[in-house]
């Protein structure tokens, strides 16, 4: 079945059956490769991109329920106010070990600062419950913290 997605603001066409992850049809069919496989049950987080302006796993999100809703992955953030000042503190603060997780850490941090412009600690802990086998969770939190304009050190 053919789907018109709304990806990064371009529409793309994706002819997959309905109940395709949209994490495969980003993929697989369109190219988009800066989500991550990781659990496939939406337990990691690697998979993280924006639905409407919302942080959603998309590795157990069928491509049907997207709908005319806009797709936003880690390769719009550089275009995305928010998005900018959180991969320019990720690089200052060098966040990524392995990087794997990183486009959905991103991805997590952004709408968290979207959401809440100041976040708390505890806003935090809360937003960000993406895994990260390197445990640069420090270094997550200080870049979050800096992208906010808190200015905290790793």
């Amino acid at each position: 079945m053919a789907f018109k997605l709304n990806v990064n603001g371009k529409v793309l066409e994706a002819d997959v059956d309905p109940d395709t992850p949209l994490l495969w049809t980003l993929r697989d069919t369109l190219g988009i490769l800066g989500p991550k496989f990781g659990c496939g049950v939406a337990q990691c987080g690697a998979c993280t991109v924006h639905i409407d302006g919302v942080a959603k796993r998309s590795c157990v999100l069928p491509v049907s329920a997207v709908g005319s809703a806009q797709v936003t992955t880690i390769e719009a953030m550089e275009h995305h106010p928010i998005g900018k000042k959180v991969q320019a503190a990720w690089m200052n603060l060098d966040v990524a070990q392995c990087g794997y997780c990183q486009p959905g850490q991103i991805m997590a941090a952004t709408a968290l600062l979207a959401k809440t412009p100041k976040p708390t600690d505890a806003d935090i802990d809360s937003a960000m419950t993406n895994i990260c086998r390197c445990a640069t969770y420090t270094r997550i939190r200080a870049a979050i913290k800096q992208a906010s304009g808190q200015h905290e050190k790793a």
